[in-house]
């Protein structure tokens, strides 16, 4: 992180104003495998505070397991908070069955196809399984509404920068475009604290 942060700021010097607010950056990493998945799913276009309520009445039922979402009811996955896509999207996550250990030998491309496969994942939901499940060093969901609107912030943008755009800046930021994210979702936390937002 420390040594991807100083690349960005030598490319860069705009991310200097994170570092100067946040830093070290937090890593954020997760374990790699079914419940960190199923927690980005269950995180899709919802609050942070309504996806921590689902999660946590996930927990409390015990469907954060691969075995148990199998065996479960459609209605005690929605009796957990889930929507009806979503329990579609958390059983097919459970029926791929996917080899988390060999994901990890994948190419970032390879990871992304591997993930986007499966009904209801995302290039979001692929790219931020990357970054904060598996580590990756350059990895960037430009899809997230958080680092469009610190990058608008940081980047004195007149606009928000839509998904093909800050994708497109991100580019510069290779190979560490996941510290870039983390540093933009660091800075959206405090323009909202700074704007009263939270």
């Amino acid at each position: 992180m420390a040594e991807g942060a100083a690349w960005l700021v030598q490319a860069e010097p705009r991310f200097q104003t994170v570092l100067d607010v946040v830093n070290p950056l937090p890593l954020r990493l997760k374990p790699p495998g079914f419940a960190t998945l199923i927690d980005i799913i269950i995180s899709q276009q919802v609050s942070l505070a309504s996806a921590a309520a689902i999660r946590a009445r996930m927990e409390a039922a015990g469907l954060m397991q691969q075995d148990a979402v199998r065996l479960a009811s459609d209605a005690d996955l929605q009796g957990a908070g889930l929507s009806r896509p979503k329990v579609r999207y958390v059983r097919a996550v459970a029926d791929a069955a996917l080899a988390y250990e060999t994901m990890i030998g994948l190419s970032d491309d390879d990871l992304t196809l591997t993930l986007t496969a499966i009904k209801g994942i995302g290039p979001w939901t692929a790219q931020i399984y990357g970054m904060f499940a598996m580590g990756r060093a350059d990895m960037f969901a430009p899809g997230d509404l958080a680092l469009q609107e610190a990058a608008k912030v940081l980047f004195d943008l007149d606009a928000r920068p839509d998904a093909k755009t800050l994708a497109h800046m991100a580019q510069d930021w290779s190979p560490w475009r996941s510290v870039a994210a983390r540093a933009l979702f660091a800075y959206y936390r405090v323009i909202k604290n700074r704007d009263g937002l939270l």
